[in-house]
């Protein structure tokens, strides 16, 4: 897919989530190594990196191609690993790297939204993609014209909590094919005739890019290995956007901490929604930071 926009750092807006929450719970200091394991435009990675003060001590990490040219434009003497979430941690790991500073914010970047072309929204009416990385193969269109009815129902009910999953999968295998986001969401809203403030199509897009770009088994197979890429002490924070995610963060936290084996303590939650950056930032209103410190007391 060709990608039309441009890559001057000034034109690309993107506001990083609770990002003050973030920096205090990351404690950067001078010296510290930082890995962004989805470092998207580096809106958190500029920050920390002025705390830290040597770029060079940063790997970043995306698998949208554009956002990879964006923070090798703007941070040119870190390392920049165009490469999804899990690989980057299994590839860090391999190499024996170490950091006193974690990141993983799981959610799906404005730019990316509000790109015309990549389909992950009905702002615009586009292909059905919903990639972040585009040289993946799998995309909504994929799963939409491909899944059965029931594999639908499945994903839509379970990753977008959505109570009429059933019949808006039965309105997807009827209309097939489907190409367009427009298409999905004029089912949506024939589900629910009359709606109001919420746009119907809401969580069964979120279900459909949740699917095409598996953040869940990202996220599953990644949070145990992100321990040992982690020195004594380091901090660790990840911001979740649903329910589903947090909850695997707050269950594997939790399963690690106290005890004699537990190796993660000072445990924090804050909730956008509790802060002024659900003012700054509308679409941070369901994000929650959760941030532990490593501690490893058997080495």
């Amino acid at each position: 897919m060709k990608d039309n926009r441009t890559t001057s750092n000034s034109e690309v807006l993107h506001i990083p989530v609770l990002l003050e929450e973030t920096i205090r719970a990351l404690y950067p200091q001078k010296g510290d190594r930082y890995l962004d394991l989805t470092a998207g435009y580096g809106g958190h990675a500029e920050e920390v990196i002025k705390l830290i003060g040597d770029e060079s001590l940063a790997t970043l990490v995306d698998r949208d191609p554009f956002a990879v040219k964006i923070l090798k434009l703007k941070f040119p003497k870190a390392e920049v690993l165009h490469i999804d979430f899990l690989g980057a941690v299994k590839f860090l790991e391999e190499r024996g790297d170490k950091f006193n500073l974690v990141l993983a914010d799981l959610g799906v970047s404005s730019v990316q939204l509000d790109s015309a072309d990549r389909g992950f929204g009905f702002q615009n009416d586009s292909e059905l993609d919903m990639r972040m990385d585009s040289k993946q193969e799998v995309t909504a269109k994929t799963i939409l014209n491909e899944y059965s009815e029931q594999e639908l129902f499945k994903v839509i009910r379970e990753y977008g909590d959505e109570p009429r999953a059933r019949r808006i999968s039965k309105f997807i295998v009827e209309a097939r094919p489907l190409s367009l986001t427009s298409e999905l969401e004029a089912i949506c809203k024939r589900v629910y005739p009359g709606y109001s403030k919420k746009n119907p199509a809401t969580r069964t897009f979120q279900a459909i890019r949740i699917e095409v770009n598996d953040e869940l088994g990202q996220l599953r197979g990644s949070l145990a290995p992100i321990l040992n890429l982690m020195e004594p002490g380091a901090r660790l924070a990840i911001i979740s956007f649903h329910s589903l995610e947090d909850r695997m963060v707050k269950r594997f936290f939790k399963n690690n901490s106290g005890g004699y084996d537990g190796v993660l303590k000072d445990l924090k939650v804050l909730k956008s929604s509790d802060t002024i950056d659900i003012v700054r930032n509308l679409r941070s209103r369901s994000a929650i930071l959760r941030s532990v410190i490593y501690e490893n007391k058997h080495n």
